[in-house]
C-alpha cells in the first residue's frame, strides 16, 4: 500500500466517524436553548417564532411549565432556510 493509498482510506474513516457522531448527537426533539445555540439567536427570539407560527413546534407540559420542542426536521429546515416570513393580514 502506498502514501496516497492510505492518506485516501484516513479521509474516508474521518468522514465516517463524523457522520457517526453527527447521528450520536442528533435528538428527535430540540428545546427553544437548543434552536438559540444552532442559529445564533437569542431564545427569546425562537420563542417568537414558535408563537407566531414562523416555525413548526409543539407546546409539551413539564410540571407546572409549557415549554416549546421543535423537530429534528424543523430545526433542519430552519437552519437551511430560516424561519417562514412573518405575514400581515393585508
Amino acid at each position: 500500500m502506498n502514501v496516497p493509498d492510505i492518506a485516501n482510506q484516513l479521509e474516508r474513516i474521518e468522514t465516517l466517524l463524523a457522520e457517526l457522531i453527527q447521528q450520536k448527537f442528533q435528538k428527535e426533539w430540540y428545546s427553544t436553548a437548543d434552536l438559540a445555540e444552532l442559529t445564533g439567536r437569542a431564545e427569546f427570539t425562537v420563542r417568537e417564532w414558535c408563537r407566531l407560527g414562523r416555525i413548526t413546534a409543539v407546546k409539551e407540559a413539564y410540571g407546572r411549565k409549557r415549554e416549546w420542542r421543535i423537530s429534528h426536521e424543523e430545526v433542519q429546515r430552519i437552519l437551511n432556510h430560516g424561519p417562514r416570513p412573518l405575514f400581515s393580514g393585508n
